[in-house]
């Protein structure tokens, strides 16, 4: 395997912003310094898990230590950027290469197809119960290529919509009767808002939110899996209803933060991820949680945002069977033993927490607990996700905003991303 083609790996999938748990932080911290070195008895853990839920990913490791297993848990959690770059470096290198890695979703396609990844396959065999049935379809799906097995879902995370319960009652009493907020009670409600100077809808990552418009719009990021289909009438229908908004002054404005204007209660609507739930439990108001805003009232045509941690094994010369064993041990232990996750604010993927009345009472849950929200739930697992996600993290906002024209985006997109992949192809 060349070295080129491995490092590319750290730019071709999306990367989560810095407010995304599990996505990086500002600092690194580890149990044991970030090193990646382990003894025979140790698994050597890798994963992105830097922010606030660092802390949760560490318990959860130390209570399962604490069972006495024959392969105890080495933690090691580190920026999310320097995590991606450094995987391919050591899988080529074949030295210090982690007996167990948290992954995101989008780039399991990308690690297998560089033939990276060991399959789950043969050890599945003695761990009946990870399965199919005992997880969130999404979820699980991701990591089944060709009808072999490649990973094992930790979460999934969605991007939904907190609101202020107090402000809804005031301008839009009705429009949540349905679980569901559309763009156009949204409209309604910012219009009555106007004249309080208060915004109803904040302006906030622009990825999650337009990737579910455009499949709402019925535009898909690749007909073939391979090229781009991006530059069409529902992209820019997508970003276009935006920049209405925007332009009719009923959003959040370029300069203002977003967050801290809702829990201020300034801002009726504010779509973001469950990841940022802790985050918003600092408001002093009721808040609740809801679906990412939604072209239609219809929950069967609902999108929403989801990405996914998912466990995978680098190819590695040096995991012994033995250890194998050890891995599949502890990820039977986490498909029972998630709560911990959930204080993140995350959704884990195991259905198991549906039996956990604490989990249930969370706000998030409403994702999992609800077959018909869990249909909602759409992973992009496109290959080239990256390649979208940056354009689009680079340039919606300038859209919007009211810095760059809505018609030249989509075909810029197009292009850049479409020059991106066919320099991938020439170069394998």
């Amino acid at each position: 395997m060349q070295v080129k083609k491995f490092a590319r790996l750290a730019l071709i999938t999306g990367a989560c912003i810095g407010l995304l748990a599990g996505c990086g932080g500002s600092a690194s911290s580890s149990d044991s310094g970030n090193s990646s070195k382990g003894n025979k008895n140790e698994i050597v853990f890798w994963n992105p898990f830097t922010g606030p839920d660092g802390s949760n990913i560490k318990e959860m490791i130390n209570e399962y230590n604490k069972t006495n297993p024959e392969f105890k848990v080495k933690n090691v959690s580190m920026k999310e950027g320097d995590m991606y770059t450094k995987i391919p470096t050591v899988v080529n290198s074949g030295k210090n290469i982690p007996d167990l890695n948290i992954v995101h979703a989008e780039r399991i396609k990308q690690y297998n197809d560089n033939d990276m990844l060991e399959t789950y396959d043969d050890a599945l065999a003695d761990y009946p119960e990870i399965k199919a049935e005992n997880y969130v379809p999404e979820a699980w799906k991701i990591g089944d290529i060709d009808d072999t097995r490649y990973s094992i879902p930790l979460d999934i995370h969605t991007s939904g919509t907190y609101y202020n319960k107090e402000l809804v009652e005031k301008y839009a009493p009705t429009a949540l009767d349905d679980n569901i907020i559309t763009y156009d009670e949204i409209k309604e409600a910012g219009e009555k808002a106007k004249a309080d100077k208060i915004a109803s809808l904040g302006v906030t990552w622009m990825k999650p939110i337009l990737l579910s418009l455009y499949k709402q719009n019925g535009g898909e990021l690749s007909s073939d899996g391979i090229n781009p289909t991006l530059d069409n009438q529902a992209m820019t229908d997508s970003l276009g209803l935006w920049k209405d908004l925007y332009d009719s002054g009923i959003t959040t404005k370029d300069g203002e933060d977003p967050y801290q204007l809702f829990v201020a209660g300034k801002v009726i609507f504010y779509p973001e991820g469950i990841w940022m739930r802790n985050n918003v439990n600092e408001a002093k108001f009721d808040w609740g949680l809801t679906n990412a805003p939604q072209l239609s009232d219809d929950l069967s045509e609902a999108v929403n945002w989801s990405s996914s941690h998912q466990f995978v094994m680098f190819k590695n010369p040096d995991r012994s069977e033995e250890k194998t064993k050890g891995i599949m041990d502890f990820l039977e232990w986490v498909r029972t033993n998630s709560l911990e996750w959930a204080k993140a604010g995350q959704n884990p993927a195991t259905l198991d927490l549906l039996n956990n009345d604490e989990y249930l009472e969370m706000p998030q849950s409403m994702f999992i607990n609800d077959p018909a929200e869990q249909e909602t739930l759409s992973i992009f697992d496109y290959k080239y996700n990256g390649y979208v996600a940056e354009y689009m993290d680079a340039h919606a906002l300038d859209v919007i905003f009211g810095k760059a024209k809505v018609n030249d985006f989509a075909p810029a997109m197009q292009k850049e991303v479409a020059d991106k992949v066919s320099k991938d192809k020439s170069n394998n």
